[in-house]
This record gives C-alpha cells, structure tokens and sequence, in this order.
C-alpha cells in the first residue's frame, strides 16, 4: 500500500487502496458485534446497506463508512484476523468490486492496489504489477509499521497472520490472489520502498508513455 500510494504521488493521480475497503466493512462488522464467519448474511446485509467511500484530502486517503472515519480501526489485530473471511465471501466481493469499479470511472486516470485488482477488477489496466516479498520481509514490515502507530505487537504473530491470509486468500474461488496475466512481477524483499517505487514509476512511463 505504501509503494502504491507513493507511486501514485509520483503520477499525480488519485490512490485507492481497495484492501482498506475490505477492512473498514469488516471493522464496521465486528464494531456491532457480527463475527463474519458466523454470520456471513449479515456481513452480506451490511456491505449492501452501508455507503463506503475515501476522504480523497487526506495523504493516504481515509476509509469512510457512511462518512464515518474508520481509518484508525483498519490494522487493529482484530480486523487483520477477520478480513479474510470477508473477502472470501462471493456476495460480497460483488458488492465492493462494483464500488471500486463505479470510483475507478470516475477517476480515469489512478493507481490502485489490492489483491485481485489486475485479475478481476481492472484487468485492462494499462499497467499491472505483481508486488510480492518474502512472509519473513513483510512480517518485519508490518511489525515496524504497527509500532511506529504506538501499537505493541509481536512479530511473530504477524508473520502467522501474513502467512495465513496469504494461504486463504490463494485458495478462494473469488477473486484469490494470483499473478495476472500481463503483469511485471517486482520481488521487493532486498529493495528499500524508494528503489521499489523508483522502478514502478519508470515501468509505468515506459508502458503508458504519453498516457501518464
């Protein structure tokens, strides 16, 4: 997320961040009290029902649920443990596509990043990228990150949790994370983030050429 929003400062467009969409339905979830796996209809009666959106003036932009900011709720141990339930469920994955579909006309020209978005979502986007690193690096990412926000984690409980979204997110029948056809693979794991988002931005002008 923080390549692409990086990446997309660098392009001067608008950043959407499809994952904090999965999060903030799924926090919104748990906030009343609905345990996705569960109750999976009630999950699918909330994604219909609530009105998910960005606050586009912020650096990244902030989730929106109903107009409420539920940015701060996205990386809480209790989201990460329950969004992949939420984003294996068919219905419901419908539901937020079509919205990030409906954003992603409105906009044009942006950069997008999620699991499926090559795949599913966008499939004829004029540039897609496979952006993979090993567990251990993202572990110690994500550890990092969650500690600079003030939070006290373990590491190794995070790199369990990376481990077991990845092998969920892979297995499911909707929208699992693959690498799409087309797509420039970046392996990450020996690059620092402005090296990464060096070589996006050069690919990027390279493919799109005028069109950036």
């Amino acid at each position: 997320s923080t390549a692409a929003r990086r990446l997309a400062s660098r392009l001067r467009v608008p950043f959407l961040d499809t994952g904090a969409m999965y999060r903030g339905l799924t926090a919104v979830c748990l906030d009343h009290g609905i345990i996705p796996a569960e109750t999976p209809a009630r999950v699918l009666e909330v994604a219909r029902q609530v009105r998910l959106g960005y606050d586009w003036s912020l650096d990244p932009p902030g989730m929106l649920v109903d107009g409420r900011d539920v940015t701060a709720r996205l990386r809480d141990p209790d989201t990460t443990c329950h969004v992949s339930d939420i984003a294996g469920m068919p219905e419901v994955r419908q539901v937020l596509v079509a919205v990030q579909q409906r954003i992603g006309r409105e906009h044009g020209r942006f950069v997008s990043e999620g699991r499926d978005q090559g795949s599913v979502v966008f499939p004829d986007a004029t540039v897609k990228f496979y952006l993979d690193a090993s567990p251990e690096v993202r572990a110690c990412r994500r550890t990092e990150e969650l500690r600079q926000r003030g939070q006290d984690v373990d590491a190794a409980e995070v790199l369990e949790q990376i481990q077991t979204r990845d092998g969920r997110d892979s297995a499911r029948r909707t929208g699992p994370l693959i690498r799409p056809p087309g797509a420039i693979s970046v392996d990450s794991s020996d690059m620092t983030l402005d090296a990464v988002v060096d070589h996006l931005e050069s690919e990027v002008r390279r493919v799109a050429g005028d069109r950036v």
